[in-house]
């Protein structure tokens, strides 16, 4: 049985299977071929409707994953990258490899950070040769001066709440042309960040995890990108992105001050649990043709 079509009977759950009663037992029947020919279309919402993620559904209310990849414009026969991925990943394998694309991970550079190469092995523990996942192609990024991929090999590169890592590690510049070296001409970079309102100080280390719209779409054009719209799919208005521990003392980080610190005082954690996830900005740019 083919990958995609194992992938669309788990979709399909019990009703894609018959039991016929035989010798006091029952016995699975796998559909006729007339029957396979008629499944539903795998889809995103079907995707990530999928029990595998019944964990990771939680946090859909705050991450719009369907909503976020449509708006990107995601379709099953690209190839697509996604920057230091993971949850994104049982969505968007399964999807690509349904439509002959391909899910490229772009994992951490590994030189001398153990660190690095636990996640990365992590990543393939967990995705990598899963039938459901199709074939998961491997690139790497990170501050060291090495390309990602191919040049002009991607059709489109997505990045979720990365961005202030970025600008801590002192390469944010780097990253925007790394990736405009690896897509073709037209492709698309998709970036979602916590949001920094505009009318607030912008910390260029990116500290408290919120970077303003006006410095992604600065880094972006520096690198030679075309800004093509935004989307407030994200959007978090309860968000004031001015906490103590910065974007991580919202969920799911949800993190408190040490005892005793000035943050301690005073400090309400349902207060910041009932704000939610953060504010995000949801930014779509494209390589020129």
């Amino acid at each position: 049985m083919s990958r995609m079509k194992s992938f669309a009977l788990a979709l399909m759950g019990a009703s894609a299977l018959s039991l016929t009663a035989c010798g006091g037992g029952t016995e699975t029947t796998a559909p006729k071929a007339q029957d396979t020919a008629q499944m539903p279309a795998i889809t995103l919402a079907s995707i990530a409707a999928h029990p595998r993620r019944a964990d990771a559904a939680a946090r859909d209310k705050f991450r719009n994953p369907v909503e976020t990849l449509e708006f990107f414009g995601v379709e099953p026969s690209m190839n697509v990258g996604e920057v230091w991925g993971g949850w994104y990943t049982p969505i968007l394998a399964p999807y690509l490899a349904s439509g002959g694309g391909t899910y490229t991970a772009i994992l951490y550079q590994e030189e001398g950070s153990q660190r690095a190469a636990d996640r990365n092995q992590a990543f393939r523990d967990k995705f990598v040769g899963d039938v459901d996942m199709g074939n998961i192609e491997i690139a790497s990024f990170g501050k060291n001066p090495t390309p990602i991929t191919a040049p002009n090999s991607l059709d489109m590169i997505l990045t979720f709440r990365n961005v202030h890592n970025w600008m801590g590690g002192g390469y944010a510049d780097k990253a925007f042309s790394d990736f405009y070296a690896a897509l073709k001409p037209g492709g698309v970079l998709g970036v979602v960040e916590h949001r920094l309102p505009e009318s607030s100080v912008q910390d260029p280390k990116g500290r408290s995890g919120y970077v303003q719209e006006s410095y992604m779409k600065d880094l972006a054009a520096r690198a030679g990108f075309e800004f093509v719209g935004s989307s407030e799919v994200n959007a978090n208005p309860r968000d004031t992105a001015d906490h103590p521990m910065g974007v991580w003392t919202l969920p799911p980080r949800s993190a408190v001050p040490k005892e005793g610190s000035a943050n301690a005082k005073d400090f309400n954690a349902a207060l910041y649990k009932n704000i939610g996830e953060s504010d995000r900005a949801t930014l779509k740019f494209r390589k020129p043709l």
